[in-house]
């Protein structure tokens, strides 16, 4: 009787599969989509007699994209204003560095190449090019501008010193 059984199982068992693979994949008999009507054709190579080909743009409009890519002008200035950091202390400390001079803070030494300001706004912000280096461990670990409005954008990475930018001087 049991050997009736598992043969009956077993009759079901390979209809039921055989039912399974014979039906076709319909995935493949579906529609295609419809053409994208958002798809751009560079008109010179279209079939479209009334496609217009842009014009490049003159030497003027490219000189005047080009200089306001550039962003504001900047005016040099003699030093900067700097601000450091202790994480593990607390203690913050202000240093005024001119240009080619180099401070100590802690165990870094900070030197300063460049410090650059927004001419029509000096007070606005300022880019000072830096060189930090860790004196115990020898190793440089800053070497960039930084901008004083954006300190995150481009920083120090000290696990227990930060520095950043204040001020341009320009006297």
């Amino acid at each position: 009787m049991t050997d009736l059984l598992a043969r009956t199982c077993l009759c079901l068992l390979l209809a039921a599969t055989a039912t399974a693979f014979a039906t076709p994949v319909r995935a493949q008999e579906e529609e295609p989509p419809a053409e994208d009507q958002h798809l751009m054709v560079d008109p010179a190579f279209s079939d479209d007699p009334d496609a217009v080909v842009p014009a490049e743009p003159s030497a003027a409009e490219r000189q005047r994209a080009a200089e306001a890519a550039r962003g504001p002008e900047t005016a040099r200035g003699n030093g900067a204003q700097l601000r450091g950091l202790d994480k593990i202390t607390g203690r913050t400390e202000d240093f005024n560095l001119a240009i080619g001079q180099t401070a100590e803070f802690g165990r870094l030494e900070v030197s300063l190449a460049e410090c650059r300001y927004p001419a029509a706004d000096p007070s606005s912000d300022a880019y000072a090019e830096l060189t930090i280096i860790d004196r115990r461990a020898n190793a440089r670990l800053f070497s960039g501008w930084m901008i004083a409005s954006s300190p995150a954008l481009s920083a120090l990475d000290d696990s227990r010193y930060d520095v950043w930018v204040l001020s341009c001087s320009s006297a």
